[in-house]
């Protein structure tokens, strides 16, 4: 099942450091890509926790690809998240510190796909019209991106 769920069976639901890393991806009318979660109901980017051995690119790719069915081509650092302000805890009670990075991606293909175990829904946005129900974590990071695109547009 990976890593963590190694790491859960020792330690149970105590607080763990979770290192991973996600993607926003953009489309072509400057949209993003938003996932509605199975376990919460909140819409989220691709994100996921690092398997041993893997690059923070790495996963990001892996994870936009289980999750969508999309493949990323460039990847750009949007921001690195980490600290107190990313504390979650998960509906079944696991307990965790995010620690990661965040791409934002224009350069993506292949066919949209939803992963049912994670994913029930998945829909682009324009950056102004998000849904009402955004992870905590997802909302740092669409700001960041709309910060991003603003710069882009200019």
């Amino acid at each position: 099942m990976g890593y963590i769920f190694d790491i859960r069976k020792k330690l149970g639901h105590d607080p763990i450091i979770l290192t991973g890393a996600g993607v926003i991806l953009v489309n072509d009318k400057k949209e993003i890509l938003l996932g509605k979660r199975a376990d919460n109901g909140y819409w989220a980017y691709p994100a996921g926790s690092m398997e041993l051995a893997e690059s923070f690119e790495e996963c990001a790719r892996r994870e936009t690809e289980e999750e969508t069915g999309l493949l990323c081509g460039d990847l750009e650092l949007l921001m690195i998240r980490s600290g107190k302000d990313t504390y979650y805890e998960y509906p079944n009670q696991d307990k965790v510190y995010f620690a990661g990075i965040i791409y934002i991606c224009f350069d993506f293909k292949g066919e949209m796909k939803v992963q049912e175990e994670e994913v029930i829904e998945q829909a682009f946005f324009p950056i102004d019209a998000l849904p009402d129900n955004l992870s905590p974590g997802t909302i740092e990071v669409v700001e960041k991106a709309r910060e991003y695109l603003a710069k882009e547009t200019k």
